[in-house]
């Protein structure tokens, strides 16, 4: 990968990179997973009778049971100590944001993916992006990132290496490339780059 090039324009900045083949048929993959991951989760939703007249769609009122989806889609509400009504006043209040609000991030979510797969060149090489595509990189580099931490089980202070002979060892090493994709991308739209 190239490191991130902002460059003015009449129209505002545009942001400036290249992927080795490898690397952008890597990137497109692991996208491409997430959307997957996401669309199962959508279809798991139970159906709304209601949808056609309200307009509203409503989505899981459950957290997922995977540890990779809860990551993507983590509770709204985590109470600090121990509510005088219990836990149970806690789940309540998720099920029914996560009901409400689950559908618009997983359509957010997919829209940031189906960026990067429009804007990836499929055999690698040069492309740009302006500063809403930038954004949506970010965006869903950062799912991906997550997803991949998930599995790698990387919390605040998550593994810098593996053992060279560990089944994951070359994860890791993607999930790196990612955060230095997703950091270099950011400085850029800082300006910093």
């Amino acid at each position: 990968m190239r490191k991130w090039k902002r460059v003015e324009g009449p129209d505002g900045p545009r942001f400036r990179s290249a992927l080795a083949a490898h690397e952008a048929a890597l990137l497109r993959n692991l996208v491409t997973s997430v959307v997957g991951m996401l669309d199962e989760r959508q279809a798991a939703a139970p159906a709304d009778e209601l949808e056609a007249i309200t307009g509203m769609r409503t989505g899981n009122s459950t957290p997922p049971e995977d540890a990779t989806m809860g990551r993507l889609l983590p509770d709204f509400f985590r109470p600090q100590n121990d509510h005088p009504a219990g836990s149970a006043a806690a789940e309540s209040l998720n099920g029914a944001l996560r009901s409400l609000h689950e559908p618009e991030i997983i359509d957010a979510k997919r829209e940031a993916a189906q960026c990067i797969l429009d804007t990836c060149p499929a055999e690698g090489g040069r492309f740009e992006l302006t500063e809403d595509q930038a954004n949506s990189w970010i965006a869903a580099v950062n799912d991906v990132r997550l997803s991949l931490g998930a599995m790698l089980d990387i919390g605040p202070d998550g593994p810098d290496r593996l053992p060279a002979d560990h089944p994951l060892s070359g994860h890791l090493d993607v999930y790196q490339w990612l955060t230095v994709l997703q950091e270099y991308l950011v400085l850029a739209l800082m300006g910093q780059s």
